[in-house]
């Protein structure tokens, strides 16, 4: 009987994913495996970094899911100024003369983070916390964040003008890191005939709170082989230079690799990707579909790598 309901529940999750692709793309006209990966971050309790050239509709998307799913969400526009008291809050002397916390924009389900990368590092630190903890300390005092909490950062490519390189401890709290393209010549055609006239659209709410971490608790549940749970683990574990696993590829071109944070997010991502494509349990493929995205912020290249021109993607797909 058990076994019955999860089957079931699983096809709810199956179901409710093509409806919330439906809606978004409404609004957000291609970016379908962008779309994908945010959405599986989100079923994955995990956080996601958009990483593209201004105007490639990165805040448009998070608005949009943010709408659909029917969650409050809240933006903030990092730049050069930003104090980590403006993300958390702080504390103040209230009229009975007494300090009170004023709560910050940190404390939504639906964090836009746009443009992270244009604050210093003392400031994107203060997001830290509250992406690994589920909470922000102020004043000694510890706050819950609402539930669910995610983080979608918006990122400029590194060699922009007034860009800051982002910590490895916080790109590391990102389970995807994720890679916008142009559109191709139908889809922006199709983006402008819908953006350069009056007509509006309208999207239904999908899913709320409760039912998204009900279907956080379902893709943890869902049973995956030893297989496939080592197949991911000795992903990972080459990608680690001078290590029992490690190719020869990856001692000549790699500084350093991914750590066990990558594993797990391999494991979850591969268990919610069988899961909206319909599958009960994962297999090797699921974990080879989410490992691009995992994987990428989490090793770097030697100056060798880059003097020859191969790419984090190349470097990654070799691993296969």
């Amino acid at each position: 009987m058990q076994f019955e309901n999860e089957i079931k529940a699983v096809d709810a999750l199956h179901q409710s994913y093509h409806n919330i692709r439906t809606e978004i793309g409404k609004v957000v006209i291609g970016q379908d495996a962008v779309v994908k990966s945010v959405l599986i971050s989100i079923f994955s309790n995990g956080h996601c970094l958009l990483v593209g050239v201004p105007g490639l509709a990165k805040t448009l998307l998070v608005q949009t899911v943010a709408n659909v799913l029917d969650l409050n969400f809240n933006r903030i526009q990092f730049t050069p100024d930003l104090m980590p008291s403006d993300i958390i809050g702080a504390e103040i002397l209230g009229d009975d003369r007494n300090f009170k916390f004023i709560k910050g924009p940190v404390f939504s389900n639906i964090i836009l983070a746009d443009e992270i990368n244009r604050t210093p590092p003392k400031t994107q630190a203060a997001l830290l916390e509250a992406m690994q903890e589920k909470a922000v300390t102020a004043a000694g005092q510890r706050h819950a964040l609402p539930n669910p909490f995610f983080v979608l950062a918006t990122q400029n490519p590194i060699e922009q003008e007034g860009t800051y390189p982002l910590p490895e401890a916080q790109l590391d709290r990102f389970m995807f890191n994720v890679h916008l393209d142009y559109p191709s010549f139908e889809e922006e055609l199709t983006i402008v005939k819908n953006t350069t006239s009056n007509q509006g659209t309208s999207l239904a709410k999908v899913i709320n709170a409760e039912q998204i971490q009900y279907f956080q608790k379902l893709v943890r549940n869902i049973p995956i082989t030893d297989n496939v749970v080592e197949y991911a683990v000795k992903l990972a574990s080459k990608t680690r230079p001078h290590t029992p696993l490690a190719t020869e590829e990856v001692n000549k071109y790699l500084s350093w690799g991914a750590g066990p944070r990558a594993s797990q997010f391999l494991v979850v991502g591969a268990k919610c990707h069988a899961a909206i494509s319909g599958k009960y349990s994962p297999d090797i493929e699921d974990v080879q579909a989410v490992a691009e995205a995992i994987l990428r912020h989490r090793i770097v290249r030697n100056y060798r790598a880059e003097a020859e021109g191969r790419s984090i993607e190349q470097l990654i797909k070799n691993l296969f």
